[in-house]
């Protein structure tokens, strides 16, 4: 087992050890005639030992998402093996567990969330299937449901959480953010049960005569208002759809961040029932740095895996289309937009204290019922993230 010391030891000598395959392969390493030099004892051990979770973490590892296959979980799907096959019976995709193309030593297994779910929450699947070890969380839902279905958060693969309001820049030339909205009392068409709007309400940002809780997921009133309206959406999402999908808009759409109008949550966290923490402490250990470099990785080479996403897509063929053009985009705007990257140092994966608190402090304001005692060590850790691993 790798302990912290030599966490960026492993994760450097998994990508070499992947790389000094190629090279054998790109040189006619299957050539008889040529002398093969033997890997030294030191670096054979190393590969060996620093990139197998086996026995150290359950097989298949299962974690639960909160959505159809895309570009947002690339950090996930990225540590997929090519090998990967689509359950579709069980809305699951299974392969062995990769980092930089060195077989980890396990299964895993990304379960889709939405409609695959019933649209139940991650983290009800997580208390209702023991066969799953992680689910996704938010920070708010987090905050609100702890009594029932407590979570904590180990890494957050996106720095930024990527759901915004959109609107026709061209019906709306001056607005800049969610203030300018209100100011206009332009309504806001969201799904209903949304903890941001009772937020923004509190704050003052937003009246609450503005939110019409009737969205459907569609483009159609939308367009239909002729962008008169003002929509929810994902900024590594929607803004490609509505300019190249949706022939009757066809053109941009401006928008601006939850998390820079005072809703600054964790999304798509990884999470575990605290009650397991102890049980899945050597895992998380060698875990969540692989998660950490598999959020650089995928990044910094989103190709093999967007293809992957791609293919899983069709392979379900559940009426979520999810184009190539789509995949490109979202990765292209989480960097665009800083929904992906370091936290306030030079880290990635790890979670800011204080804005844990201040969502504490908004729902608080907002009169939402919760657990008050709740503090932001409660929700989430920062004791396995490797401060070495960045952008």
């Amino acid at each position: 087992m790798i302990n912290r010391l030599t966490r960026k030891k492993t994760l450097r000598t998994a990508t070499a050890f992947a790389l000094a395959v190629s090279l054998v392969a790109a040189c006619g390493g299957d050539d008889g005639d040529a002398e093969e030099e033997p890997a030294s004892e030191e670096t054979a051990s190393d590969a060996d030992s620093g990139v197998s979770l086996a026995g150290i973490c359950p097989d298949p590892l299962v974690i639960q998402t909160d959505w159809h296959t895309e570009s947002e979980h690339g950090a996930l799907y990225n540590l997929l093996g090519d090998d990967y096959t689509v359950e579709k019976d069980r809305g699951a995709t299974v392969g062995p567990m990769t980092l930089g193309g060195v077989d980890l030593g396990i299964d895993f297994e990304i379960r889709e969330g939405g409609p695959a779910i019933g649209f139940s929450s991650p983290g009800s699947i997580l208390y209702s299937d023991d066969s799953v070890h992680l689910a996704y969380a938010n920070t708010d839902a987090q905050i609100l449901s702890w009594q029932d279905t407590p979570l904590l958060s180990v890494v957050a693969p996106l720095e930024k959480n990527p759901q915004m309001i959109m609107w026709d820049p061209e019906t709306y030339p001056d607005v800049e953010d969610l203030s300018d909205l209100g100011e206009l009392g332009v309504t806001i068409n969201i799904f209903a049960g949304q903890t941001y709007a009772d937020v923004f309400v509190a704050l003052g940002v937003l009246d609450a005569d503005q939110i019409d809780p009737s969205y459907d997921a569609t483009p159609a009133r939308f367009i239909a208002e002729q962008g008169a309206i003002a929509q929810q959406g994902f900024a590594s999402s929607e803004p490609y759809a509505y300019k190249n999908t949706y022939e009757e808009w066809g053109k941009d759409v401006a928008f601006t961040l939850l998390n820079d109008n005072g809703f600054p949550i964790y999304s798509q966290t990884i999470a575990i029932k605290p009650s397991m923490k102890d049980e899945m402490d050597a895992c998380l250990t060698e875990l969540v740095p692989i998660f950490q470099q598999s959020v650089v990785d995928y990044h910094g080479d989103p190709a093999r895996t967007n293809a992957m996403i791609v293919d899983i897509n069709e392979q379900f063929d559940d009426g979520w289309v999810y184009t190539a053009g789509n995949a490109e985009f979202a990765a292209g705007a989480m960097a665009e937009y800083g929904l992906v990257g370091n936290g306030p140092d030079a880290t990635v994966g790890n979670m800011d204290l204080d804005r844990i608190q201040e969502m504490l402090d908004n729902i608080a304001l907002a009169g939402l019922e919760f657990d008050e005692t709740l503090t932001p060590e409660d929700l989430v850790t920062n004791e396995y993230i490797d401060t070495s691993i960045g952008f």
